[in-house]
């Protein structure tokens, strides 16, 4: 059944709307504004606060004026907070998941799913919290005893992209809550609803006012860039496009911050010639039309054995052209639009592209008119290597294939790209699928799974893709750090 105006109405009216800062709302300087669109109809959803340099170091103000007071809060204390946010979100999921549609646009469906993986980051290191531990060793000669300390990085910088609007904040705050670090967090303009709506969330959840600071902002270098610089912060954390993601390490290295970076990726999703073809199909939806394939982890080019590319082709094309594309708040819709229409402008240009280089287009390839950003699922075959789909990464329902003859050939283009985030392979030989393991160059790698994230588990890349990780144990860490204390005990 699909949404109500009214409903919409009231869950986007519980949303603040100004800056918060902190514990609560505030008014941007000079009380500017920026507008919030609805990416599938192109209407006006909302107007809130649009931050200046001098909001941002009021932000950074009240996260410095608060960390010493969280640092020493007790570990389950603050592993009680993120519990609760926890249940909060899970108790409210619905309308989470309709806030998130309509300023983001997937459907209802994925939008649930995702305010599901956003909740249980907070669950995860609610657990972790209390799980911060150092270690107590004698030194080799015997003189001394070796103490290490686990402390709180300090204040931090958060910038979250639109493509997650709720789980890359969680996937961010959960950990630096656990560890005792307050926090600024800068989202997207394009979906400031969401993190807006989750901070009021955490408020109720008993989070101390100035330890979460939320910036809004259409001008996200000028309010940043001095933030980065101030020597009060000390750790920087970001998720979004490569480009962008090297102009902050070079603002960073001036005062050597502490820096993690989730950036762009182009994953290689491979289907070897013993691939159970059913599975891989299932795989390839996932890995693909998760988020409209807006996302890093997306699947970006489909390596299939030349024994079995004309039919997985010809699946894959069947099942993509049958999905359901309109506006996510609809019933039956599975693909939502693209975020803007410049996301839908530089998708049809790399299509076009393609074709023009010799692809087979099998399905899809013009964008719908209309109101809204909406592009259809796409398969094309046979991309040739030369085709800018092949090296760009494609935040888009858009599926490339090309095909291989043998192992060595499909390693090597699996990792003929700068970036180095995830991949996929499907295959039923257990030797075959330890040695992609080993030989293909990214953080994570999917076998016989066409999602590989979890909130128990690293998230992260090298190369272009970035460094640090997030989720799992190895999560808390990039807000920690090690101090190492020599004792020389007395003798007598």
């Amino acid at each position: 059944m699909s949404v109500s105006p009214a409903d919409e109405r009231r869950v986007l009216d519980a949303v603040p709307t100004g800056l918060w800062i902190g514990g609560g709302e505030t008014s941007a300087d000079g009380a500017r504004t920026l507008t919030v669109h609805d990416p599938a109809t192109g209407g006006v959803l909302a107007e809130v606060a649009d931050a200046s340099p001098a909001d941002g170091v009021r932000a950074l103000d009240a996260a410095v004026a608060q960390q010493d007071s969280f640092a020493a809060m007790p570990p389950r204390e603050r592993g009680e907070i993120l519990r609760r946010g926890f249940e909060l979100m899970r108790d409210r999921i619905d309308d989470l998941a309709l806030l998130m549609t309509l300023e983001m646009g997937k459907p209802l469906a994925e939008s649930r799913a995702e305010v599901t993986y956003a909740a249980e980051f907070l669950r995860w290191f609610s657990e972790e919290a209390v799980r911060i531990s150092g270690r107590w060793a004698t030194s080799p000669d015997g003189a001394t005893r070796l103490l290490t300390l686990k402390r709180p990085v300090g204040p931090t910088l958060m910038i979250t992209p639109w493509n997650f609007p709720l789980a890359m904040g969680t996937r961010k705050v959960g950990p630096a809550v656990a560890a005792g670090c307050t926090m600024v967090v800068k989202p997207a303009a394009q979906t400031p609803l969401s993190m807006l709506a989750f901070a009021g969330l955490m408020a109720e959840a008993g989070l101390p006012d100035g330890v979460l600071n939320v910036i809004t902002t259409s001008s996200s270098g000028q309010v940043m860039e001095p933030l980065v610089r101030d020597p009060r912060t000390r750790k920087l954390t970001f998720t979004g496009s490569t480009d962008v993601g090297r102009r902050l390490v070079e603002q960073s290295a001036e005062r050597l911050l502490r820096v993690s970076m989730e950036l762009g990726g182009n994953a290689p999703f491979l289907v070897l010639a013993d691939a159970d073809l059913d599975a891989a199909v299932d795989g390839a939806m996932l890995a693909k039309m998760r988020n409209m394939g807006e996302a890093c982890t997306a699947a970006n080019r489909f390596l299939v054995h030349e024994s079995v590319a004309a039919e997985f082709s010809s699946r894959l094309a069947a099942r993509m052209g049958a999905l359901v594309v309109g506006r996510g708040t609809d019933d039956g819709v599975q693909v939502g639009p693209l975020i803007d229409e410049k996301a839908r402008d530089t998708v049809t240009s790399l299509v076009q592209d393609a074709v023009d280089a010799g692809a087979e287009l099998l399905v899809g390839g013009e964008p719908a008119g209309g109101p809204g950003w909406f592009f259809p699922p796409t398969v094309l075959r046979d991309v040739p290597a030369g085709a800018a789909l092949q090296r760009e990464e494609v935040f888009g329902p858009v599926a490339p294939v090309t095909s291989f003859a043998t192992l060595d050939e499909a390693v090597e283009l699996a990792n003929d790209t700068e970036y180095g985030l995830a991949a996929y392979a499907f295959t039923r030989d257990l030797d075959t699928a330890v040695g992609l393991m080993e030989r293909i160059d990214v953080g994570m790698v999917g076998i016989n799974q066409g999602i590989v994230s979890n909130p128990a588990a690293p998230f992260g890349g090298v190369k272009a893709s970035g460094f640090g990780r997030e989720g799992g144990a190895e999560g808390i860490e990039e807000y920690l750090e090690t101090r190492y204390v020599g004792i020389r005990p007395s003798k007598g």
